[in-house]
């Protein structure tokens, strides 16, 4: 059934008329209602001036204003493509130059991006090496007096410099969110995501720097990131199985995802426990364009050796589990 929708606008003209004022507040966001056929749609930033009801339904009068707009510089490496770079410095972009990249995210919010901007350079071919895509990530804002209240969530693509970027491949990611302070949190689809531990103050009129990527910025809890050494910084890989953590032995482990999806991969003809399977998979903790389980250039050791040499192991258990540290809402 289609829906009736309404949309009633305010015009000033030269004749003035009085009018009692029941209620004010200044709105900061926007929501929709129903009511049978009729749906009354509210927006952001206006000055409610007046409010009348009946029955389910409250119409409001106002002035409407755009949404609230910030700019963030954000920076951060993955520890997988950064763990052998065929440039000192810079991520390695296998999944991009080998032609794996998705130009629709693998997160929930629906983004899509031109092909193009999966050329050399992030834009359409002309641009540095360091302006290459490595991945997705997704990037989230957080209130500043309450760092488990999520603010704003969106897709953005990363740099293998470690800038994250818009879906241009190039521009400053753009948060619709007020001027003010927040909580930055970065996310992968097969790292551990991190998030800051002071809040950032971010305005609209420029973009303020959060670089994860140094020590410089801390982070909300124990070794959420790991050394690479050099100064640099990363998120831990190994989340094979989208559950924030990684591990390499007994329940429920990150290795057994690698090795059920290589034996059960249709390309797998003879099920050899050495196969590598290809493409844009959550298994390729080393995002080097092949998942294996066992043999050369695997990805289970790479979960071992993180979880061996993490230095919260102090029994250096291979069972022990590394967490994601970001908070969550109980």
């Amino acid at each position: 059934m289609k829906k009736l929708f309404t949309i009633i606008a305010i015009t000033c003209s030269s004749v003035l008329v009085a009018q009692n004022i029941y209620k004010s507040s200044i709105d900061s966001g926007g929501t929709s209602a129903s009511n049978g056929d009729i749906q009354i749609v509210s927006t952001i930033g206006e000055v409610n001036v007046q409010e009348s009801s009946a029955g389910n339904i409250i119409l409001s009068e106002g002035f409407v204003g755009k949404a609230f707009e910030v700019l963030i510089d954000t920076k951060i490496f993955l520890q997988g493509p950064f763990l052998n770079p065929a440039i000192p410095g810079l991520m390695n972009d296998n999944l991009r130059s080998l032609g794996y990249m998705p130009t629709n995210t693998p997160y929930n919010d629906g983004a899509t991006v031109a092909a193009s901007v999966f050329n050399t350079g992030g834009t359409s071919g002309s641009g540095l090496a360091q302006d290459d895509i490595v991945d997705w990530v997704w990037v989230e804002l957080r209130a500043a007096n309450d760092n488990t209240d999520l603010i704003n969530e969106k897709s953005a693509l990363l740099q293998r410099d470690g800038d994250i970027v818009a879906l241009d491949g190039i521009s400053d990611l753009v948060m619709t969110a007020a001027p003010t302070s927040y909580y930055v949190v970065v996310k992968h689809r097969n790292h551990l995501g991190a998030m800051t531990s002071a809040s950032f103050g971010l305005t609209e009129a420029s973009a303020t720097a959060v670089d994860l990527k140094s020590n410089g910025v801390s982070t909300f809890g124990s070794n959420a990131r790991v050394d690479m050494g050099l100064g640099n910084w990363a998120l831990w890989t190994g989340d094979t199985n989208s559950v924030s953590q990684s591990r390499f032995s007994g329940a429920s482990n990150s290795v057994n995802v690698i090795k059920d999806f290589v034996l059960s991969d249709p390309a797998n003809i003879l099920n050899l426990i050495t196969f590598g399977s290809t493409g844009y998979l959550n298994i390729d903790v080393n995002m080097d364009g092949t998942g294996k389980f066992s043999g050369a250039n695997n990805d289970s050791n790479v979960i071992k050796d993180n979880v061996v040499a993490h230095s919260g192991n102090v029994l250096n258990l291979i069972t022990y589990t590394i967490s994601e540290t970001v908070p969550t809402k109980n």
